[in-house]
């Protein structure tokens, strides 16, 4: 028996087939404007390697819409497709925060898939860069700041002579040109962020982290973070898989 399972970003899409062991055996990766070809989906169930796959899917996902239309185009099929926050996931992790019904679906998977280390740091490079906080095992919530990417195409976008660039991690001074110059302020500017914002979390918190970076940007910003750190581009998905393993 195999498992699908996936992951509804605003920017992208990723779906995974796993093992019966809940490992991951094939992972496939869509814009997430494109999840609205219901064929997408379709076409992944009718590949060769991807027969004998459990008719209950699991998403997590942070835009309705495309997980409506999902629903939608298996509605006449064997597959059911459920949502992780439709399910009872006290029984997989304690969430301590307030309207937990407004945290991101992917926040809490990436929670999930992280509490194995019972002191956590998620960071996530995703359309935002959010870091999300596990102590004793337990969700106590994080923060929320402007995406990379989105901020690059946003100051362009708003500027009539100002380029859309892409970042390079080669800036040893500040720059003497247009480009150069947008550059050290993103580089610079987020390593001043992302830093400050590590180092403010460990010190009211007073616990030694294992920090855990995810997303587009995150062996990019690997190099520039002053503690510790490892990339695990697959720890939102982990999370997904132990709430199917637990809960259907």
């Amino acid at each position: 028996m195999k498992f699908l399972i996936g992951d509804i970003g605003n920017t992208t899409t990723k779906i995974c087939v796993l093992n019966n062991n809940f490992k991951i055996l094939r992972s496939y990766n869509f814009e997430t404007i494109k999840m609205f070809k219901g064929n997408l989906i379709k076409s992944i169930i009718r590949k060769k390697g991807n027969k004998d796959l459990n008719p209950i899917f699991l998403f997590s996902s942070v835009v309705p819409k495309v997980f409506i239309n999902i629903k939608k185009n298996l509605k006449l099929t064997k597959y059911k497709v459920l949502e992780i926050k439709n399910l009872n996931l006290k029984k997989v992790i304690k969430i301590n925060v307030k309207n937990k019904i407004e945290i991101g679906s992917d926040r809490i998977a990436n929670a999930i898939g992280a509490k194995r280390f019972k002191n956590c740091l998620v960071l996530d490079f995703g359309t935002a860069t959010t870091f999300d906080v596990i102590k004793n095992s337990v969700y106590e919530g994080g923060v929320i700041a402007p995406g990379v990417k989105l901020s690059i195409k946003n100051l362009s976008k708003a500027t009539a002579l100002l380029p859309l660039i892409n970042l390079s991690s080669n800036q040893k001074n500040f720059g003497k040109n247009t480009k150069d110059a947008l550059n050290a302020g993103f580089v610079w500017g987020y390593e001043g962020l992302i830093n400050n914002i590590i180092d403010k979390i460990i010190s009211k918190n007073k616990k030694k982290f294992k920090i855990i970076l995810t997303g587009g940007y995150a062996n990019f910003f690997k190099k520039i973070i002053k503690k510790n750190v490892t990339v695990d581009q697959d720890i939102t998905v982990k999370g997904i898989a132990n709430v199917y393993k637990k809960l259907i």
